[in-house]
């Protein structure tokens, strides 16, 4: 009778495997898929540790959504457990307590399988992925600029461009062809009376912001529309419009030039910013940091470099797992 060698993976092996498996579970290249192929071919050991990592997943992704709505102090003690079995040179506890703590932390908080994201891009007809500031000439020769991470779907039927915001958030050089553009974005609307302006989908609404031109926003269908000239910006959500304000939109859209500007701007904003260009997923565990006030202008293309200058600036703490998830606290 032929038996079975036991396989026992390195902690090495294991964590690629951790790595594959959230990859695999977000938005794999062609060449993604290959080059996993490869690797899961060149080592027994490799099939066992990516089988038991798929376990580990599977088995902790309902305690995982249960532990992030629930109790956030948890994420601080499995943290500092991890902290310390390293210090006390437990080399396996502590890949063991990192798998774990990558797995609940992905799963929970949408490090790896993102479903809303399939959904949205679904539904799209142009997509930016995370880190891609994307420019795409529409029908009509209007032109849009995505910021990294957003997508759009495009309706040019029925006498009316229309085009639907539905991630993320898009900048807009409308070209005039006498029929009506206009962009919806949650239950809100903006209709170009003008040419240049930004639509970006925020927590609990949008945010029209106005390069040149005009553009009429309605908060909700039948609501009382305003109309908001250069330099002008209005946020709505829920069926209701903030006041429209002044603002510096050249500042506002530097995101088309690989710059993000804030003038005392929360720290929570900005990582939210910085998450688009992140190639997974920037955890803020601490809300008295996360309240903390920021002025600067800051690159996008390197959103670690960024973070490691507020490190500098604010004392907070990283921890790094897989380079996949970035936890501040």
């Amino acid at each position: 009778m032929n038996q079975r060698s036991i396989v026992i993976p390195t902690p090495a092996q294991e964590q690629a495997a951790l790595a594959w498996l959230s990859l695999l579970h977000d938005r794999p290249s062609s060449g993604d898929q290959a080059t996993f192929s490869q690797w899961l071919q060149a080592d027994p050991a490799h099939v066992e540790a990516y089988a038991q990592a798929q376990v580990v997943w599977e088995l902790s992704e309902q305690p995982a959504r249960t532990l992030a709505a629930e109790d956030a102090q948890a994420l601080h003690g499995l943290l500092h457990r991890m902290e310390a079995a390293r210090g006390r040179g437990r080399r396996r506890t502590a890949v063991g307590l990192a798998m774990a703590a990558s797995v609940l932390l992905a799963v929970a908080l949408g490090a790896g399988w993102q479903p809303g994201r399939w959904v949205d891009d679904l539904g799209a007809d142009y997509v930016s992925a995370p880190g891609q500031v994307r420019t795409v000439t529409l029908a009509d020769r209007s032109e849009v600029t995505l910021d990294a991470d957003s997508a759009i779907a495009v309706d040019f039927s029925h006498g009316q461009r229309q085009v639907q915001l539905r991630r993320g958030a898009g900048f807009f050089s409308v070209s005039h062809t006498g029929q009506p553009f206009v962009v919806t974005a949650e239950q809100g609307e903006a209709h170009v009376l003008g040419t240049q302006f930004e639509v970006r989908l925020q927590p609990r609404g949008a945010q029209v912001t106005v390069l040149s031109g005009r553009v009429g926003v309605t908060p909700s269908r039948g609501a009382v529309q305003q109309v908001l000239g250069a330099g002008q910006q209005v946020a709505y959500g829920q069926g209701q419009a903030a006041p429209l304000h002044t603002t510096d939109s050249e500042a506002q859209l530097a995101w088309r030039e690989g710059w993000l500007n804030y003038y005392h701007a929360p720290l929570a904003e900005v990582v939210q910013d910085l998450q688009r260009y992140f190639p997974g997923r920037i955890l803020l565990l601490n809300d008295e940091l996360a309240a903390r006030r920021i002025s600067g202008s800051f690159s996008s293309k390197d959103p670690q470099a960024v973070l490691d200058s507020l490190q500098a600036v604010l004392g907070f703490k990283q921890h790094q797992i897989f380079g996949r998830l970035v936890v501040l606290r």
